[in-house]
């Protein structure tokens, strides 16, 4: 873990990639972060742009020790059985590489393509625990509320039989997904637009769920995705993160209410853009974010500033910061290769 004390640490960090880079920018971007220490990098998959798993795979393909995450897929849109058969896959590909980053999705979107997103702690519980039984090469029969299998296993006929190394980490915003979190996964990933004082009542969730399963909230990983807009020009870094808070205040609501913008504010961001937004809507709404709010839910400004901002999340339990960067990407990854 981390160490939570003030000053340059030396410790975990990671890279977060969306759509905003072509894939193989993305893959040259892997390879730099994998020299400069990085852990892990993660893969989006939130709107409909760009799936986790094709990206997954090309990071994989061209890197030799960094992990590879999905930040994060949903568990409602593929069938548990091909779910399974795709971490099974990139661990073929990256053996005890793979992280599953899975999480209950949101609305409207969901909604908009067909999702009826009931009972989503059952939906997930029922999920990690399939999935896990399959990775683990068992021969599975589980009849559950959403998941119903009859004599399944993943079917290796040429290839490595053993269980596999797959961490399933969820990715949780409100409370109760929390807390299942704590009880049932190997970690939270935690999410981004929030203040570092989010973190502390997840936290106590997470613990609580913890000690349902028997275990301490050190047996929680809690990487934290954390929006990084890094310049020498501080202006530029705010404006870099202003757009797309812009979007997802919007967009994405459970972000708007965890990270405590008021509802007024979001109704008038929303009023300006349209599904799925343009890039003029967004410019256009920009002026309704402003700088003490870009500052307050993301890591923004100056090398010195962003790092400072990033060890507030980390001094509130992010175990490891996965870092989104806006702007230079290279820039980011240099500014935080020798630690925070």
């Amino acid at each position: 873990m981390a160490s939570q004390a003030a000053g340059q640490t030396k410790a975990r960090v990671a890279l977060y990639l969306q759509d905003k880079h072509p894939i193989r920018d993305g893959m040259e971007y892997v390879k730099y972060a994998e020299e400069k220490g990085f852990e892990a990098v993660w893969q989006a998959e939130s709107r409909l742009v760009r799936d986790a798993i094709v990206p997954m795979a090309a990071f994989a393909a061209v890197t030799s020790r960094i992990k590879v995450g999905s930040g994060v897929i949903n568990n409602w849109t593929r069938n548990i059985g091909l779910l399974a058969a795709t971490f099974l896959t990139l661990d073929d590909l990256a053996p005890d590489r793979i992280l599953c980053g899975i999480g209950a999705w949101w609305d409207p979107l969901a909604k908009n393509v067909g999702i009826d997103r009931r009972k989503p702690l059952l939906a997930m519980r029922e999920t990690i625990e399939v999935m896990r039984r399959l990775l683990n090469m068992e021969n599975v029969t589980f009849h559950g509320e959403f998941h119903h299998v009859d004599g399944i296993e993943l079917d290796v006929v040429h290839g490595r039989r053993e269980p596999r190394n797959i961490p399933m980490l969820i990715g949780a915003t409100g409370p109760q997904m929390m807390e299942l979190a704590g009880e049932i996964a190997d970690g939270v990933v935690l999410n981004y637009c929030v203040p570092p004082e989010y973190n502390l009542p997840a936290l106590e969730q997470l613990e609580k769920g913890a000690k349902k399963a028997g275990r301490t909230l050190d047996d929680v990983d809690r990487p934290q995705l954390i929006v990084c807009s890094v310049h020498e020009d501080r202006q530029v870094a705010l404006d870099g993160a202003r757009e797309l808070l812009t979007q997802y205040l919007a967009q994405q609501p459970h972000i708007a209410k965890a990270s405590g913008v008021k509802p007024e504010v979001v109704a008038q961001i929303q009023a300006i853009l349209g599904w799925p937004a343009t890039h003029e809507q967004v410019r256009q709404a920009m002026h309704l974010a402003p700088d003490d709010l870009v500052q307050r839910i993301t890591a923004s400004g100056t090398p010195d500033e962003v790092k400072a901002k990033v060890r507030q999340y980390v001094a509130n339990g992010c175990t490891c910061p996965i870092l989104y960067p806006l702007g230079d990407v290279k820039l980011m990854i240099d500014t935080f290769a020798d630690g925070y």
